[in-house]
């Protein structure tokens, strides 16, 4: 008996983008420039992984994707897909919230439906796509053919609905079957009386891998690939229509070499008994892995690129490998179940054969509990660990609910509020915080830019004011107060500006235009500094070697410690007219968001914004009204540090 060598996965799964891409640009030749492409990535992308192979497949061509219920479709919302995303199934009453609020297109198979969603949708003040599904022959989801020009001409009344697909499915794609003609047929009779009403539906689809690879006729405006994009072919007959190669592989270790004599019984059962000496392999895998128990005594692996059988009956988590036939088995030598080593293969085809069931069913269900490893352009991309990928933010798992829940846990776990508070307070710190320092918390956090002529006695009074902005800035947030005195700086250059950083007393610190010839001790004004709406007189103001330092407080606020604090400050500086933008910087972790950027009365001109914020809301609300632009996230949103906002602008020489 042998040990084992500790490994971080006890099995993984192998995604090969670069596989899929070269699948899905087979399509693409297949179907030509003019058709679109749906990339279905239902059934977290047949196991492969939604969100990775979403985004590669939009990188590579693909336009809308495909999923099977609202859920999934809100997975990749949250993580950030903007693509239309079109749910296959037909769709559901309770799932037109999420509809609506994650722009999700339903698959519409009945005028109840599409009536609700029209009322709802009206209630939104929005406009819902859907595509009208037909039934023309598979005899699951879609409308009734004869029903389907009668629910159409109903929708068309509808105001808050906008057909933007119809599509029907094949019962039968993956071979040259006559049943195929019939569907084709009567897709093609509904499409024409649609042509003769002038109803006119973008987005006509019925081909899936099997139709792309076999019936070129039925490609349409748009295909929808699956199968074959993740390199398995849906029959033997579709095997010279293109070269696919497989995406998905299954791999673990050895985890234990045994010894047996002759008679000894392997496994529940004693389904496999040994006929003379055997060498036996354990390995971390079994049904609850999706490796079916039906394999017990009749599935194969590879090891050192050779083949070998499984004996006994698969359990719940290991199965047995018989390796008599490889005496260089060692402990953590890698084991394929499915996929290729050296020059042997064992394909999801070959496995299905012997489970008696489909390609299908075995790239959604095998390694189930395996994390995803990702590989690009020859090396590991990422790793998606299963739980995270199955996660669903929907809206009782919202990150303020998700907030409000660990604290609760954690103040019954403490059986205290505050040991709660103090356990929540130390996860954050063990993320955003810093060796040298306790993290700072803050929250409703309102930042106000204010751009603007100098006027009256300011300009007469300022050395070259009209070549200049007036800047004045508003911050207000609340924190705990760890300090009785504090410092507001304001750095002439990157190197000062990191020491100011470095202070642990630095409440507030600006940056001058290194452009703009500005000077601390004369450019930079703060106007007032307040906690808990009372004003707190400067102790002292100088010029150092790391700028402008102004600071404030004392032992007067020695009650104010310790305990939650409201802050304002308001500076005011000056910016260049031929500058074209300005930044705003987080750099702790903020629960409430509002920016806002005023330039009322100034020749700016096409001022935009570019935001890059980490956290529940990367993309925060924008209002833009004449001469200003706000953002701003939910009170109970955290936006996680290293975010932020810069303005931009367009600035014409001599038109200030």
């Amino acid at each position: 008996m042998t040990g084992l060598k500790e490994e971080q996965y006890r099995s993984w799964v192998e995604v090969d983008l670069d596989s899929f891409t070269g699948n899905l640009q087979e399509v693409r030749r297949l179907v030509g420039p003019g058709v679109k492409i749906l990339q279905v990535v239902k059934a977290d992308a047949y196991g492969h992984g939604a969100m990775e192979i979403a985004q590669v497949a939009l990188k590579n061509g693909a336009s809308y994707l495909g999923v099977a219920n609202a859920d999934e479709g809100v997975q990749l919302r949250v993580g950030g897909i903007t693509a239309p995303i079109v749910i296959l199934s037909p769709s559901t009453v309770s799932e037109i919230s999420d509809i609506i609020k994650y722009t999700l297109t339903p698959s519409v198979s009945d005028l109840a439906f599409a009536g609700e969603l029209q009322k709802r949708c009206q209630q939104a003040g929005v406009t819902a796509c859907v595509h009208v599904e037909v039934d023309t022959g598979m005899g699951r989801g879609g409308a009734v053919q004869q029903e389907t020009i009668n629910m159409i001409e109903q929708m068309r009344t509808f105001s808050h609905i906008e057909l933007e697909g119809i599509f029907t499915h094949l019962s039968q794609s993956e071979t040259p079957a006559h049943y195929n003609s019939e569907q084709w047929l009567l897709f093609q009779a509904l499409l024409e009386e649609l042509e003769k009403k002038e109803i006119v539906i973008p987005l006509r689809h019925m081909a899936n891998s099997g139709a792309i690879l076999n019936f070129p006729l039925y490609h349409l405006d748009m295909v929808r690939p699956g199968l074959m994009t993740f390199g398995i072919y849906p029959s033997e007959e579709t095997h010279a229509q293109a070269r696919l190669a497989p995406v998905m592989s299954f791999k673990t270790r050895v985890v234990l070499l045994k010894d047996f004599p002759a008679g000894a019984s392997i496994g529940y059962g004693r389904s496999f008994i040994t006929t003379k000496p055997t060498r036996i392999a354990t390995i971390p895998v079994g049904y609850g892995d999706g490796y079916g128990f039906i394999l017990s005594n009749q599935g194969e692996a590879l090891i050192r690129g050779k083949r070998v059988p499984v004996v006994g009956r698969i359990s719940m988590d290991m199965c047995t490998l018989d390796v008599s036939a490889i005496p260089t088995c060692q402990v953590d030598d890698e084991v394929v179940l499915m996929g290729s080593q050296g020059q042997e293969v064992i394909s999801a085809d070959e496995i299905a054969a012997k489970l008696n069931t489909i390609s299908y069913e075995i790239l959604c269900t095998l390694g189930k509990r395996a994390p995803r490893l990702f590989l690009q352009n020859g090396r590991q991309d990422s790793i998606e660990p299963r739980l995270r990928r199955i996660f669903l933010p929907d809206e009782e798992k919202s990150l303020a609910r998700i907030d409000n829940v660990i604290r609760r846990c954690l103040h019954t776990r403490a059986n205290n509020v505050e040991y709660g508070d103090a356990i929540y307070y130390t996860m954050f710190e063990t993320l955003f915080g810093k060796a040298d320092r306790q993290l700072e918390l803050r929250s409703n956090f309102k930042y106000t830019i204010r751009l603007e002529e100098f006027m009256g006695d300011e300009r007469e009074q300022i050395p070259e004011a009209e070549e200049f902005y007036k800047v004045t800035t508003s911050v207000e947030y609340v924190k705990t107060l760890k300090y009785d005195t504090f410092m507001i700086g304001c750095a002439e250059n990157s190197e000062q500006l990191a020491a100011l950083f470095a202070d642990k007393q630095c409440e507030y610190r600006w940056l001058l235009n290194k452009d703009d010839n500005l000077l601390a001790a004369r450019d930079f004004l703060i106007r007032s500094v307040r906690l808990d709406d009372e004003p707190i007189p400067p102790l002292r103001m100088e010029v150092t070697e790391r700028g402008g330092e102004a600071w404030y407080g004392g032992a007067y606020l020695a009650d104010k410690l310790n305990r939650q604090t409201k802050v304002a400050i308001e500076v005011v500086t000056k910016r260049a007219r031929k500058s074209r933008d300005l930044s705003v910087y987080l750099i702790y972790p903020v629960r409430g968001l509002d920016i806002t950027f005023q330039y009322r009365g100034t020749s700016l001109k096409n001022v935009r914004e570019l935001a890059f914020f980490a956290g529940r809301n990367p993309y925060p609300a924008v209002r833009r009204q004449p001469g200003m632009i706000e953002m701003s996230s939910g009170d109970d949103a955290w936006v996680f540090p290293n975010s932020g906002v810069t303005f931009i602008w367009d600035y014409e020489q001599g038109k200030a």
